[in-house]
């Protein structure tokens, strides 16, 4: 909690038994009130772990970044916290590196702070190419068709709760850069800061081929272009 505001944290995992008791680990008690762990199906012990670290654990049927994700805020809408914040379960983001992303929510005002691995320091080998060329591409039409120069759109990221509520998520595969894009055309107060990112030790869900870099441009475009018709 930071002065006073409730802060609950979202965690997608699919077989993350490896990472997602480090990333519990990693997790400011003193400052996220709860870890939601959304289990999209995992086959390993991922559920049982979670449960053995104190997360509060929901499961998603339907495969995907997006619909756990929806899955999460439909649980927290019984008890609204202040603040969300969205991390991955494969040890990737560095979740002790939070309070560099609810300090400027709490303290100045803004209604969404998104970590940029582009800004910050990248383990080698971390961002690998199909990820590279989704930032690139994602950011590049961002700045063309919404006017807004974003760095990244990596997924550790927090936004007030309320804020959230008004963006009517509903994609799945381009949860992220949905939410970007709608925030922008919300004239909600953004901004990005420098987040560590590495490697990980879970398994990737993308190939690092051109088969990954078609599905990532994919997903990307569809975003982009389907929040175009997004009306605050």
């Amino acid at each position: 909690m930071l002065d006073g505001k409730r802060i609950v944290a979202i965690i997608p995992a699919l077989n993350e038994e490896k990472t997602i008791g480090l990333v519990f680990d990693d997790i400011d008690t003193d400052l996220i009130d709860e870890v939601v762990v959304i289990d999209n199906g995992s086959s390993d012990r991922t559920a049982e772990i979670v449960k053995e670290r104190g997360g509060t654990l929901l499961s998603e049927v339907k495969r995907g970044y997006g619909y756990p994700c929806l899955r999460g805020i439909e649980y927290l809408m019984e008890n609204s916290p202040d603040i969300v914040v969205f991390l991955d379960g494969n040890h990737s983001d560095h979740p002790e590196e939070t309070i560099k992303l609810v300090e400027p929510i709490v303290r100045e005002g803004y209604d969404m702070v998104c970590g940029s691995r582009v800004m910050g320091r990248v383990e080698e080998g971390a961002l690998r190419l199909p990820v590279r060329f989704g930032n690139w591409l994602a950011t590049f039409l961002m700045r063309i068709f919404y006017g807004f120069k974003y760095t990244d759109v990596g997924p550790f990221r927090a936004i007030r709760f309320d804020r959230l509520l008004s963006l009517k998520m509903n994609d799945n595969l381009g949860w992220t850069i949905e939410m970007q894009v709608k925030t922008i055309k919300c004239g909600y107060r953004v901004r990005e800061v420098p987040v560590s990112y590495r490697a990980g030790t879970g398994k990737s869900k993308l190939t690092g081929n051109l088969k990954g870099i078609a599905i990532v441009g994919y997903r990307i475009i569809r975003a982009i272009f389907k929040s175009l018709n997004f009306r605050p």
